[in-house]
């Protein structure tokens, strides 16, 4: 039996996918988007590259990896009838990653989160009828507790259907929760909720750019459009990961819901601006709350720019803004007291992230498949 997982060749899914298969000895089921066998294998190896070499990626790939080549959105994800039996039949559990993190889109996350996560839980539903799956994990994110501001928001005050939503990933994603308890209530399931993830605390490498682009950027500029108070919570991937690992492995979690991300210790601006100034020995900026509107006007203006660099770099920001500004954290109780571990600091890792996706152009510098896999894997 294996653990099937959605989203393998993403950013988190690959690193959940990594610590499945350097720390457990289950087998993997990986739904993977490619025209013939060969292509997925490539495109899995370039989502590992940041957690092992090629050889020891391909004997996993030979010994515990089952791709399954189909689309999260087409019925039954587009796999033969045999192929989807395979599938349903090898499954014991789920950890459903896959999502469009388009914010922009809600075409997109419409397709993606609504339309793909139905085709998931259906999946499950035939999974569990032919021989009981042991549980389901779907990754969401905090985004779902909707407009909020100066707050400490805990796991089971954050869905409010009266509470406006911030963009359409943050709507769907709340409703994909809604139909997981709805539509599987005799599964165990529990709902991951990653509060903004960045970087990766144990290295500086890292091939997920866009937040990181905005990071960058506001990063270089002498003056700050926020309060230097307000927290901002944000959580390294390599904790996400493990506690995703952890707590779908632990045979009865604690609870069904669990924020992933700094809580309370969340930093505040300046302690963040302070961390980045001293390792680079320059002074801080200065933050200057009142220009928060006309730089949000200006970003909107900039992004409106199609087709330059200017304006994909506004266009990423204009997304992020509305979370940089609500100073809001969410409580991390649960997954601390139950794993053990807590979320490494932002200021502790923020300057290498930094100085790699700059010096990088933040551009992640793949291996090619060998072109002779035997004297690669020797």
């Amino acid at each position: 039996m294996a653990i099937f997982i959605t989203g393998s060749t993403g950013y988190l899914g690959a690193h959940v996918a990594s610590e499945l298969l350097q720390g457990h000895a289950d087998s993997l089921n990986l739904l993977v988007r490619a025209k013939d066998h060969h292509e997925a294998e490539v495109r899995l190896w370039r989502s590992m590259q940041l957690h092992m070499d090629f050889p020891r990626f391909y004997g996993l790939l030979k010994s515990r990896i089952n791709i399954f080549r189909g689309d999260l959105t087409d019925s039954r994800f587009g796999l033969s009838e045999d192929d989807y039996d395979r599938l349903v039949h090898s499954t014991d559990s789920v950890i459903h990653c896959a999502a469009s993190l388009n914010r922009k889109s809600e075409k997109s996350c419409l397709n993606t989160n609504l339309r793909g996560t139905l085709e998931v839980i259906k999946f499950a539903a035939a999974a569990r009828d032919h021989h009981g799956l042991r549980r389901f994990s779907h990754v969401s994110t905090v985004a779902v507790a909707g407009h909020r501001t100066n707050e400490v928001v805990l796991e089971d005050d954050s869905i409010d259907w009266n509470r406006s939503d911030y963009d359409p990933y943050a709507r769907t994603k709340k409703f994909c929760e809604h139909m997981v308890g709805e539509l599987l209530p005799d599964v165990s399931h529990v709902v991951f909720r990653p509060s903004i993830i960045l970087g990766d605390s144990r290295y500086a490498e890292t091939t997920q750019f866009d937040m990181v682009r905005s990071f960058v950027f506001l990063a270089g500029l002498p003056a700050l459009p926020f309060r230097p108070n307000d927290r901002i919570d944000i959580v390294p991937v390599d904790f996400v990961a493990e506690s995703i690992v952890t707590l779908h492995q632990k045979a009865h979690p604690d609870y069904d819901i669990y924020h992933l991300s700094s809580g309370t210790e969340s930093q505040t601006f300046r302690e963040l601006t302070d961390a980045l100034a001293q390792v680079q020995k320059k002074g801080g900026p200065v933050f200057l709350p009142g220009l928060e509107r006309p730089f949000t006007s200006v970003v909107n203006f900039l992004a409106n720019r199609r087709g330059t660099s200017i304006g994909f770099g506004a266009s990423l920001l204009k997304v992020f803004i509305p979370y940089l500004v609500w100073n809001t954290v969410f409580d991390n109780t649960r997954v601390v007291g139950e794993t053990g571990k807590h979320p490494a600091a932002f200021s502790k890792y923020s300057y290498p992230l930094l100085k790699f996706s700059k010096s990088r152009r933040f551009e992640y510098d793949y291996l090619e498949w060998p072109t002779a896999v035997e004297e690669a894997v020797r």
